[in-house]
């Protein structure tokens, strides 16, 4: 498989913010610490300033691997985190059902490659790639199904928890819908054995999760984490504390996000004046303030202020922070130079910055993880035999099959330069109408509006009734588009890994590796 590389730009699916962090557009250089380049990294790497406990990051860790045969190269980056000269490139995701939508991978492999850069440039120390599992998330609905060549397969359960903590008792009827997809091929069943011993042998979706993803990429020294720990949640719990009390991050936030909504960009997230739930058992609720009680939203259960710091002090676990907090833990306990996300996660990181710089936490280098089309050979067949360029297929389909039309039709659909001497001719009409009656300036510009409507609609049905004449080709581009993009949108965004393991097998995710460029800026085309 071979890459070519165009501008996120050409792609129109990028927001205005992602477009101008990668640009350097001076008005964001507030919201962040460094820039997404080597120099940036490099800085970040001097000035990281890591005062958490390696100790008992390790000791986390090799407890959770302590039920899965560890690669070696796992192994030794985990070791390795014990060392003041090493350093974590960060991604994280939901626990997905069988890993959900191609992004995640891409986010996984980008995270890979950065560290191997950073090595690289820095050989005397040491960059370990770690996925944090969002396993502390409540929102089941969003991670419970997964699309699979537009067939959507459902894991159906009722929970209010954590999901990383929801049981897999119930999860095998998605299993085995997944495996009647992957089929009896040698990559299929490869996959097909992965998923079934990851989901059918845990007891809960972290652990399942970590399964899967550890057996897809555990020779590249990929490190898995698990936050929801009381030893991790310990290194936390001044800023718990603080927090909830002060509700400080609510007022910062709030803050920046005014000043970047001001100058036109969107918000990706929205605090609330308390940052934390409540996590116990099957319950994760909102902590919300009443008078002078804390209480955890739709429950019983409430605190005086001495008795919800004496909570957190004995039982940190037991306060889960929600997205605007979760960055600053992560940070906290990793010894993290690098965060890798998609552009919603880069916009929203960016409106933390100021909650970092109050507690003064190292803010790390924000990078947008690579993003892909795979083409298969049939679509990069047809868009050779079309006669289009790469950066055509992100046009919509009428769009694509206006400009084939009119690119190979022997008659003359565009109507521009008699709409131009339409225009021209109207500009005489209303300079001699302002001559003799200025009244009736508005009738001339009216006159000339429907006029130039009529040849619009004209040229309309003139390319309309050439599309008729050429069904066969015009198809083929319908066609093309519905592959490339399901459902409409960017491929990764909804397809699954599972048609592509099918497809390619291990060659895909080492395809990936070798392709993607984490400092290139650029959109990747995956071509057969």
């Amino acid at each position: 498989m071979k890459a070519k590389y165009i501008s996120y730009k050409d792609t129109h699916s990028f927001s205005k913010l992602v477009l101008d962090y990668v640009n350097d557009v001076d008005f964001l250089k507030p919201f962040y610490s460094f820039r997404p380049d080597i120099e940036g990294l490099k800085k970040a790497v001097n000035e990281r300033n890591f005062t958490g406990n390696r100790t008992a990051l390790v000791e986390v860790l090799r407890q959770q691997y302590h039920d899965i045969k560890i690669h070696k190269a796992v192994s030794h980056h985990i070791d390795l985190l014990l060392n003041e000269n090493t350093f974590t490139v960060t991604t994280g995701h939901q626990l997905n059902l069988f890993t959900g939508p191609l992004y995640f991978i891409y986010k996984i492999v980008t995270t890979i490659n950065l560290a191997l850069e950073l090595k690289i440039a820095y050989p005397e120390k040491n960059f370990v790639p770690v996925y944090w599992m969002a396993t502390e998330d409540h929102d089941f609905e969003e991670i419970n199904h997964v699309n699979v060549d537009e067939k959507n397969i459902s894991w159906i359960q009722q929970t209010n928890g954590a999901t990383g903590r929801l049981s897999t008792k119930t999860v095998e009827a998605a299993v085995r819908s997944y495996k009647a997809y992957l089929g009896i091929s040698k990559n299929g069943k490869k996959l097909a054995k992965l998923v079934e011993k990851a989901y059918l042998e845990n007891e809960n979706l972290a652990d399942a999760t970590r399964m899967l993803v550890n057996s897809l990429f555990e020779q590249y020294g990929l490190v898995i984490i698990n936050a929801d720990e009381p030893k991790l949640k310990k290194e936390f719990i001044s800023i718990i504390k603080s927090d909830i009390v002060a509700q400080n991050s609510a007022r910062l936030t709030e803050k920046t996000s005014a000043i970047l909504e001001e100058k036109g960009y969107k918000s990706q997230v929205n605090g609330r004046d308390i940052n934390f739930f409540y996590l116990k058992d099957n319950l994760r609720e909102r902590i919300i303030k009443e008078g002078e009680l804390y209480m955890v939203n739709h429950t019983d259960l409430a605190f005086t202020e001495n008795h919800l710091l004496t909570e957190i002090e004995n039982h940190p676990e037991r306060f889960s922070p929600n997205v605007i907090m979760r960055p600053l833990y992560q940070e906290v306990i990793l010894p993290n130079i690098a965060y890798i996300g998609g552009g919603a996660e880069v916009s929203y990181w960016m409106q933390l910055k100021a909650n970092f710089d109050f507690y003064k936490i190292d803010f790390p280098v924000l990078l947008l993880r690579n993003s892909a089309l795979v083409i298969d050979k049939r679509s990069f067949d047809n868009l050779n035999s079309l006669g289009f360029h790469f950066e055509d297929i992100f046009l919509s389909t009428n769009e694509l099959q206006n400009q084939w039309i009119k690119h190979n039709s022997n008659a003359n659909l565009s109507l521009t330069d008699e709409i131009s001497a339409i225009k021209a001719a109207f500009d005489k009409i209303k300079l001699n109408t302002f001559k003799i009656d200025k009244t009736l300036e508005f009738s001339a510009n009216s006159a000339e509006k429907r006029t130039e409507k009529l040849l619009i609609n004209l040229e309309k049905k003139l390319i309309r009734a050439e599309k008729r004449k050429h069904q066969v080709s015009l198809t083929q581009i319908d066609n093309m588009k519905k592959r490339l993009f399901p459902s409409g949108t960017l491929q990764e965004r909804v397809l699954n890994i599972a048609p592509m393991y099918i497809n390619y097998g291990d060659d895909f995710i080492s395809s990936l590796i070798e392709n993607f460029e984490p400092l290139g800026g650029d959109f990747t085309l995956i071509l057969p």
